[in-house]
C-alpha cells in the first residue's frame, strides 16, 4: 500500500471514532410525541343498516350482559325460528356485552354498517365477489366514489336465503331490505289445450 492510501484509511478511520464517542456522550434525546393516530376510513362507503323498526338500537332493551348459554329464546319472533346454518346461536354474531356492535371471530367489535366483514368471515366467496361489484349492489361512478349496499340489505341475517327486496327509507334516505317472505314467480300462462 502507498503512502497516500494508509493516511487516508488512517484519517478516515479516527474520523469514524470521534463521530462515535461524540454521538456516545450526547445527552439522550427526549422522546418525540407520537404522530396522531390517522382518522379511521371505513374501506366502503356503506348506506345505513335497514334496521326493522323498533329493534335498534338493542341496548334500548339489553342494558345489562345477559346470558350468554345457547338456549330457546322466547322473545324476538321477528327473527326465530334463526335459519342460518346448523347450531347457529345469536351470541355467535352478536355481542355479548355491548349489543349495538357485532364481532368477529376474534373478538374485535365491528359496528353494523361493516356487518360486511363478519359476513365475510363464513362466506369468503361472496364478500371477495362482493368487493369488485359480482355479487350484491353498488351504486356511483366507475372510477369514483361508490356506495356498496351491505349484505343485509339484500339478505335477511337471520335467514339470509334471497327472499327479494323492496325499498324503505333509513335516516330520509331510500334504500333496500329483504322481503320478508320469498317472493314467488307468477305461475305460467295455460296452454291452448288447458283452457278447455
Amino acid at each position: 500500500m502507498t503512502m497516500h492510501w494508509r493516511g487516508m484509511l488512517a484519517a478516515t478511520t479516527v474520523a469514524s471514532l470521534c463521530a462515535w464517542t461524540a454521538a456516545a456522550a450526547a445527552p439522550p434525546r427526549a422522546p418525540q410525541p407520537k404522530a396522531p393516530p390517522p382518522e379511521e376510513k371505513k374501506e366502503f362507503d356503506t348506506p345505513a343498516p335497514p334496521f326493522a323498526l323498533g329493534l335498534f338500537p338493542c341496548t334500548a332493551c339489553h342494558t345489562e350482559p345477559g346470558n350468554p348459554q345457547r338456549r330457546e329464546l322466547g322473545f324476538h319472533d321477528e327473527v326465530l325460528p334463526l335459519r342460518h346454518g346448523p347450531n347457529r346461536w345469536c351470541l355467535d354474531c352478536h355481542d355479548l356485552k355491548d349489543r349495538d356492535m357485532l364481532h368477529l371471530t376474534d373478538g374485535e367489535l365491528v359496528p353494523f354498517g361493516e356487518s360486511y366483514r363478519l359476513c365475510g368471515q363464513c362466506h369468503g366467496d361472496k364478500y371477495r365477489d362482493w368487493k369488485v361489484g359480482v355479487h350484491g349492489k353498488r351504486i356511483g361512478y366507475w372510477n369514483g366514489k361508490k356506495t356498496y349496499f351491505l349484505c343485509v340489505n339484500c339478505h335477511n341475517p337471520h335467514a339470509p336465503r334471497f327472499t327479494g327486496v323492496e325499498t324503505v327509507v333509513v335516516d330520509g334516505v331510500p334504500t333496500q331490505r329483504p322481503i320478508p317472505e320469498p317472493t314467488r314467480p307468477e305461475p305460467r300462462p295455460l296452454r291452448p289445450q288447458e283452457i278447455r
